[in-house]
């Protein structure tokens, strides 16, 4: 248990950008690794494939992004996990217009093009989740 402690203290005294990053990073992944299990194991389609993955991964953006990157706006329950599911879903959204884009128009690698938008779509991300998801409310 203090192992776990201690490691969440270092990445809590990590500045905000790099939480993001670190907590991105482990959806990014996540998402990743459903994409490619899911496509390469049962031949989903890439596209349908992207959806489960985005389920799977909002898991791990949530939780990191609410204890980690946003911890000091204390999140509160539902209302923040609504509101960033607003946002992972808005960045989903724009995530699979690209994705159809790289993989239908441009014929691009099914993987590697995933990966690229991700990169992309993560700024907005940041900005929505900083600003409304998770800003700190204070009661009136």
């Amino acid at each position: 248990m203090n192992l776990y402690k201690n490691l969440l203290q270092r990445l809590l005294a990590l500045p905000q950008a790099l939480r993001f990053i670190v907590v991105g990073g482990a959806a990014a992944a996540t998402h990743l690794l459903a994409v490619g299990v899911l496509v390469a194991v049962t031949g989903m389609a890439p596209l349908a494939a992207n959806v489960l993955a985005f389920l799977t991964a909002f898991a791990v953006s949530y939780h990191g992004h609410a204890l980690l990157t946003f911890a000091d706006a204390q999140p509160q329950g539902w209302a923040s996990a609504a509101r960033f599911f607003a946002v992972a879903c808005l960045s989903f959204g724009v995530n699979e217009l690209f994705y159809a884009i790289a993989l239908h128009r441009l014929h691009w690698h099914y993987f590697w093009s995933q990966a690229g938008i991700l990169v992309l779509v993560a700024v907005g991300t940041f900005i929505l989740s900083k600003f409304w998801a998770f800003k700190a409310r204070h009661p009136a």
